[in-house]
């Protein structure tokens, strides 16, 4: 190959894999609807500057299991501090289900997270939540929260998929899928514990596929929210009402930061889906979904936007500022957009030993995208014009086959793992580029001497 294609080969690489800032983060774009946002609320600048105070140590990654969480959590969840805490459960493998109690006012209010034992932003930012709580308590917001409401907390109610780090409980079941059968002790959990304090508002906190886009635009969602219908008409009674203006303004509050990145998930009634059923059953539900931010892979970013919109959420609650936000700040929101996959190689010609060659592209997917781990090939052809996350171009490159350590080469083919090399040459005697199932996003290239 000559330099100058490989030196393009490694610009290209370069730029589809930048080294993660905070600016990528933050950036705002122009406004995607004629909806004016109004300001956030005053406190938030105040409270994003002392973050750095309240985010619990030890979760800097996403897939910390049950043991850790509670390592973590247990110490801020003191009586000193205003805690009540009770286990109310246990999972199908025997793990315990903790229900957690904060403040002393009239308005109930019930959040969960990690019913999906894959999707942890939610749990993480509730850890933040505690710790603000409980070593803040002078602070106005918290005296307010306080005195108006009573938050009750199911953290982490799918122990079992956090141990293993995968969506579905330890019996296969997805427990966000069980509120009409109840067939999971999870499900029967959350559902006990919800009919005994009977909340006027709820939020289900998940995270969704890095993939999604905001509508037709190629802007990556970082946060979706949802007011789920109570029923297949898609009607909007009181409490959907006020779902819809608390939903709104987490909208409001995250504007500043992640302003064309908002997207409203999809409000097709589910008859099985925990949140469309506790809407069902007269409480105002709010959806969370942390979807991603490119350079950010644990989420530490975003857990940090998720625990603000958590919290301007309550303040609205607790302050009944919520009223008379005008819907359209939620309406307005575009709905995720399907998502793209996550890699697409342009241009290189294949080469298995005993076929033709043929010039093709590459589409993979990543089993955990934002750490570009589990990959596996999707499609394999003329994928010209096909969206992905990442694209580089690999023209003048041969793509053959890998070992992934059995010793046997593996086979190049859809639906199967991503095992290749780019090489100069079809033999892959002189290979620039390897993927063997997981890539390092922060270094995408062959070190020296490789």
């Amino acid at each position: 190959m000559p330099k100058t294609l490989a030196l393009a080969l490694l610009l290209s690489l370069a730029l589809v894999f930048p080294a993660p800032t905070p600016a990528q983060a933050t950036t705002v774009l122009p406004p995607i609807d004629s909806t004016p946002v109004p300001p956030p609320p005053a406190w938030l600048p105040e409270v994003d500057a002392m973050y750095g105070q309240v985010r619990a140590p030890g979760l800097d990654r996403r897939d910390f299991g049950p043991d850790q969480w509670w390592q973590v959590a247990t110490p801020l969840l003191d009586r000193k501090a205003g805690f009540r805490m009770e286990d109310i459960g246990r999972s199908a493998e025997g793990r315990p289900l903790r229900h957690a109690r904060w403040g002393k006012g009239k308005i109930q209010i019930l959040l969960w997270s990690q019913m999906h034992g894959d999707e942890s932003t939610g749990t993480m930012a509730l850890a933040d939540l505690f710790r603000f709580l409980g070593e803040h308590p002078q602070h106005p917001l918290v005296k307010r929260l306080h005195a108006n409401t009573t938050l009750h907390f199911l953290p982490m109610l799918n122990p079992d998929g956090a141990a293993r780090f995968q969506r579905r409980n330890a019996q296969g079941v997805d427990i966000n899928r069980d509120a009409r059968m109840l067939a999971t002790p999870e499900g029967r959990a959350l559902k006990s514990l919800h009919d005994r304090i009977r909340p006027a508002y709820g939020f289900n906190l998940h995270d969704q596929n890095p993939g999604y886009r905001v509508g037709d635009s190629a802007r990556q969602t970082a946060i979706a929210l949802l007011a789920p219908p109570h029923n297949a008409a898609n009607e909007v009674d009181a409490a959907r009402a006020r779902a819809i203006e608390v939903a709104a303004t987490i909208r409001i509050a995250l504007d500043p930061y992640i302003n064309g990145h908002i997207a409203r998930w999809d409000e097709t009634f589910n008859p099985r889906a925990f949140g469309d059923l506790t809407a069902q059953w007269g409480t105002s539900t709010v959806l969370i979904e942390a979807g991603g931010i490119e350079g950010d892979p644990q989420k530490q970013q975003l857990r940090k936007l998720y625990f603000l919109g958590m919290l301007a959420a309550l303040d609205s609650i607790a302050s009944r500022s919520h009223a008379g936000t005008p819907h359209a700040l939620y309406r307005d929101l575009p709905e995720n957009a399907r998502p793209w996959p996550d890699l697409r190689i342009d241009g290189a010609t294949l080469a298995i030993p005993g076929q033709p060659q043929a010039r093709v592209d590459l589409l993979l997917e990543f089993r955990q995208p934002l750490t570009w781990q589990g990959g596996t090939i999707e499609d394999i052809g003329d994928l010209a014009g096909e969206n992905a996350r990442k694209v580089f171009d690999a023209t003048g490159l041969f793509i053959v086959p890998a070992s992934d350590g059995s010793g046997a080469p593996c086979p190049i083919a859809v639906d199967a793992p991503a095992c290749f090399h780019l090489s100069r040459d079809p033999e892959g005697r002189d290979v620039v580029w390897t993927l063997v199932h997981d890539l390092d996003p922060a270094r995408p290239l062959p070190g020296p001497g490789r």
